[in-house]
């Protein structure tokens, strides 16, 4: 079993206190004690809401759990100015704060940066927010979905639910852990400045331009590729939603597009097979030539003169892609994936995550860690996305039970057995479990 105490990672010595909920600023805190940061997660005295989102075991959900392991439980009251005397009595013996609350709650609460910074100048304040900390929609509530339909995300991929409605991408949350790994690579870069400086510095992120970034290529500006395509498209798109249409009709506008790239999606994309279903991931003219030959196809898709777009050459794409499915019904997926691989194409099976923990691979590589959570018994996580030579990261401990370090972590900032029962029975912090 990995042991239950942090390795002597990176980050060792580096102490992060974390005012966090959902999914963006857990996921970068943990990200952050993976790689050796000792990270007190700070809840509520009846903790984070999502510690009962699917759960079996009142207070552990397995997704909360996912997302907290490695970190301490503190929790305060920030309600009342008890609580929030507490956390400006321990914010000095911390190099970080991580938040990611609606903006403005933290200034409300009294621990926005300037007023931590003032209690300790060398303080790194990153702070994830929905929309921004400016701008006309700052205090504005975000999540994951929302900032996928504002951004844009959600509308590029044009999926629609069984009513038309629009539907999310995916079924995790791409933008908020791609916050919160962006917030866990601002902080290393703020902790290497402090280093050769000693200054301290507040970082903001937001879900928004996280959602802007995944989709940079789509929503930046190009004259030339604007006129072609970007100014025809807008404008019946915008005249289409002025008229009252539906959100599939405007998603049916957005996929015409499709088909400029549909001669490679031939060769880039799932497929049904004898058994199992199997995923081609022919990117290039070589591996989709390799393709060709082993399903004995003959296109001319990769020609220059090649108009996908065509309305006469969409029918025959479709044509094509049915040739393509029909030869591969010949044999289960597995097989197919191993005569591809043989010829140098990616291709993959597709597999659900529930198969996962044990898939063969991902044992021979390490990429579990086995834990004990004090609750509900031994378990196995999904283990650090980077590994170190010199530094490991590791997981390394189980996601804490709610308050179960909070007199540990008061008695290290020099509280006093008395004074930490005093703020038990004061209500200010719960008792450990």
């Amino acid at each position: 079993m990995t042991p239950e105490r942090p390795a002597r990672g990176a980050l060792a010595g580096v102490r992060v206190l974390e005012f966090s909920q959902i999914v963006a600023g857990p996921f970068a805190g943990l990200a952050l004690s993976d790689l050796g940061a000792d990270v007190v997660k700070v809840e509520p005295l009846e903790g984070e809401a999502r510690r009962n989102s699917g759960a079996v075991v009142p207070n552990e959900g397995k997704y909360f759990q996912s997302l907290n392991r490695g970190k301490r439980s503190l929790t305060v009251d920030l309600g009342r100015p008890e609580g929030q005397s507490l956390i400006h009595r321990i914010v000095p013996a911390f190099d970080v704060v991580l938040i990611n609350y609606r903006a403005g709650v933290a200034a409300r609460l009294n621990i926005d940066y300037p007023t931590l910074s003032k209690l300790n100048p060398g303080l790194i304040y990153a702070n994830i927010t929905g929309f921004g900390e400016t701008g006309p929609y700052a205090t504005r509530g975000g999540s994951d979905i929302v900032a996928q339909a504002y951004s844009g995300i959600l509308a590029a991929e044009a999926k629609t639910d069984d009513h038309g409605a629009p539907a999310p991408i995916i079924s995790t949350t791409l933008i908020d852990r791609t916050s919160g790994l962006a917030a866990a690579m601002g902080i290393c870069a703020a902790l290497y400045h402090r280093a050769m400086t000693g200054e301290g510095q507040e970082l903001q992120l937001s879900l928004l331009q996280t959602g802007l970034e995944l989709l940079s290529h789509q929503v930046m500006r190009e004259p030339v590729h604007d006129a072609t395509l970007r100014d025809p498209l807008l404008a019946e798109l915008q005249a289409t939603r002025a008229s009252g249409a539906h959100y599939d009709e405007l998603a049916a506008i957005r996929k015409r597009q499709g088909p400029r790239f549909a001669s490679h999606r031939l060769y880039y994309g799932g497929y049904h097979t004898g058994e199992g279903a199997l995923v081609l991931g022919a990117l290039t003219q070589q591996n989709r030539d390799a393709v060709r030959a082993i399903l004995a196809m003959s296109d001319p898709t990769d020609s220059p003169d090649f108009d996908a777009a065509d309305a006469v050459n969409r029918e025959r794409i479709e044509h094509w892609r049915a040739e393509i499915q029909e030869r591969l019904l010949a044999k289960p997926a597995q097989e197919w994936v191993e005569i591809f691989l043989q010829a140098g194409v990616p291709a993959s099976v597709v597999n659900f995550p529930e198969e996962m923990a044990d898939d063969p691979q991902v044992v021979a590589t390490g990429m579990m860690a086995d834990l004990v959570h004090p609750v509900t018994g031994p378990q196995r996580v999904v283990g650090p996305l980077v590994r170190m030579s010199r530094t490991p990261s590791a997981a390394t401990r189980s996601a804490p039970p709610l308050g179960h370090h909070t007199r540990e972590i008061l008695g290290e900032a020099g509280l006093a057995t008395s004074e930490i029962d005093s703020l038990v029975e004061a209500g200010i912090v719960s008792n450990e479990a």
